[in-house]
């Protein structure tokens, strides 16, 4: 067993331009990502993203949903209208002609494989491909570097706005944008077995990947804390949106790979993390569980392991994710559909011994991050049990909220404290001297998985195993030749070539280091590399 699958991070970004509250946020994100464009050896290349292969109305559930009844926010695939974010796109200022003109201009792919893009009105970064929870931290604490380096870029540059940039799920009005994971998943696997073993775990998975958050309900209109920034905004188990009536589970069926083997969980429940800990084990425990629910599939069941599993099935899961968020003490009881009453961290506990008891039946040695994943997440399901406290290094709704009920104590504030609203913020602010998260590592009151120069390398350069290899060095050596490029294919436009040349990707295991490197490192220009793979 392992915790190993290819996975991924979307990441959309809050935006804002100091002084003007009222400022664009379609044409603030687009500078966002065209200063780092020109500004960095990053983005070596004005390729433009390969729409193709884009289905975001394939729903997992067997059907297509047709595009005249889709809202507008689900129709991502189209470059010359940028989706609207929510349930009200008139209330969203659009940018004029001249203002966005060039929707190139908004994407970007990097060297290091990941895509820099607008995507509902927010500056998102997409992370190249990995095969492990690590490197998903790593890769996406390398988005974080990314999106400050535009935010110098544009403060350094007397045409352009500043911005400030905030890797935070929600803007305290109302609005709230997404931190997507993705998991490659054996198509095998039913979508309904995927699901109903999922919510449960998903549910409850806050208490220790949640990154907290003041005020409660979707526009914070109940003064108080949470641990999520997302679970107020659950409005449904299963859908397709992910704009409006977001669902626990997400549907939609784009696995930018082999659709017959494969099919790419897209979860939209979980909080932007600042904490590297929190993420490694959102990453981790859900690969673990996915782990455990493909086994039983190609083993046809695991006995009392996915029984138990399966007997969490929640009364109502929506209403549950909702009780957990506000639940600070960890100690409400959910209602199971069997009318049994347990807490999340009960349930958790649940979903890690079934995990633990499928280990053990396999009897193989677990490699040393899986085993790592698994101790971590039994640790701290004691600790939030016995000593919540002593998570506060791990737990990103634990370490904010210290701070928080701090600054209470100290000047005698009430959760609808505008200063506290300001806190919760500031804390996610991509840049050092004002985030307080940032403050909070140069104290070293937090853990840290990866070091600065691995997080540096990063930046620039892709994983060595999986295509992101291929598709991220395709940008630093061949940029110029580059015509557009997508998760699964790359398209070149070579002189003297009569058509464009599109090389697939299908196989996010290929197209790595060991498979390609040595063909890379003996390719001077793209046309020694198409002649290569050619013959």
């Amino acid at each position: 067993m392992t915790v190993r699958r290819v996975m991924g991070i979307e990441t959309e970004y809050g935006i804002l331009q100091p002084g003007r509250p009222l400022a664009n946020p379609m044409l603030l994100s687009s500078h966002v990502v065209a200063v780092h464009a020109a500004a960095r050896e990053g983005a070596r290349t004005k390729a433009r993203w390969d729409y193709d292969d884009e289905d975001p109305l394939h729903d997992a559930r067997g059907f297509h949903l047709q595009r005249a009844s889709a809202h507008p926010s689900l129709l991502t695939d189209d470059p010359e209208k940028p989706a609207p974010s929510g349930d009200s796109p008139q209330a969203l200022p659009r940018a004029t002609a001249e203002e966005y003109e060039d929707p190139g201009a908004a994407n970007v792919i990097l060297t290091n494989g990941a895509r820099l893009y607008v995507d509902h009105a927010h500056p998102e970064y997409s992370s190249p491909e990995v095969t492990n929870p690590l490197d998903a931290v790593r890769w996406d604490r390398a988005g974080e570097r990314v999106m400050l380096a535009s935010v110098r870029a544009l403060a350094s540059t007397a045409a352009l706005p500043d911005v400030a940039l905030y890797k935070n799920n929600v803007d305290g009005k109302g609005a709230t944008y997404g931190m997507h994971e993705n998991y490659l998943v054996d198509r095998a696997v039913p979508f309904h077995d995927l699901a109903s073993r999922l919510i449960p775990f998903f549910v409850t998975r806050q208490v220790f990947t949640g990154a907290g958050r003041v005020g409660l309900g979707q526009r914070g209109e109940e003064p108080g804390f949470q641990l999520s920034q997302r679970a107020d905004y659950m409005e449904a188990e299963i859908g397709l949106e992910t704009t409006l009536r977001r669902p626990i589970i997400n549907t939609r069926d784009e696995p930018h790979a082999d659709p017959d083997r494969w099919r790419r969980l897209h979860v939209i429940i979980g909080d932007a993390t600042m904490l590297e800990v929190a993420t490694y084990l959102r990453l981790g425990t859900t690969s673990l569980v996915l782990w455990l629910i493909e086994r039983a599939v190609a083993e046809s069941g695991s006995g009392g392991a996915l029984a138990a599993v399966d007997r969490l099935a929640l009364r109502d899961p929506v209403h549950a994710v909702h009780v957990v968020s506000h639940d600070v003490t960890l100690t409400a009881r959910l209602e199971l559909a069997d009318g049994r009453h347990l807490t999340a961290l009960e349930v958790q506990r649940e979903y890690l011994d079934a995990v633990r008891a499928t280990v053990e039946h396999v009897g193989d040695e677990p490699d040393a991050q899986t085993a790592d994943v698994l101790a971590r997440w039994g640790s701290v399901l004691d600790r939030l049990g016995s000593d919540p406290a002593s998570c506060a290094r791990e737990v990103e709704w634990l370490a904010k909220l210290r701070l928080l009920e701090g600054m209470r104590r100290r000047d005698r504030l009430a959760w609808d404290h505008p200063r506290l609203a300001a806190m919760d913020l500031q804390w996610s602010d991509v840049r050092p001297e004002r985030g307080l998260y940032h403050r909070l590592v140069q104290a070293g009151a937090v853990e840290l998985l990866v070091s600065a120069e691995e997080v540096a390398d990063a930046v620039l350069h892709p994983p060595r195993d999986t295509r992101a290899y291929f598709r991220g060095e395709a940008v630093a050596r061949y940029g110029g030749e580059i015509s557009a490029a997508s998760w699964d294919s790359v398209v070149f436009d070579v002189p003297g070539a009569a058509t464009l040349q599109r090389v697939p990707m299908r196989d996010p295991l290929r197209g790595t280091h060991a498979h390609v490197g040595e063909l890379l490192d003996r390719s001077p220009d793209a046309t020694a590399l198409l002649d290569a793979l050619g013959a």
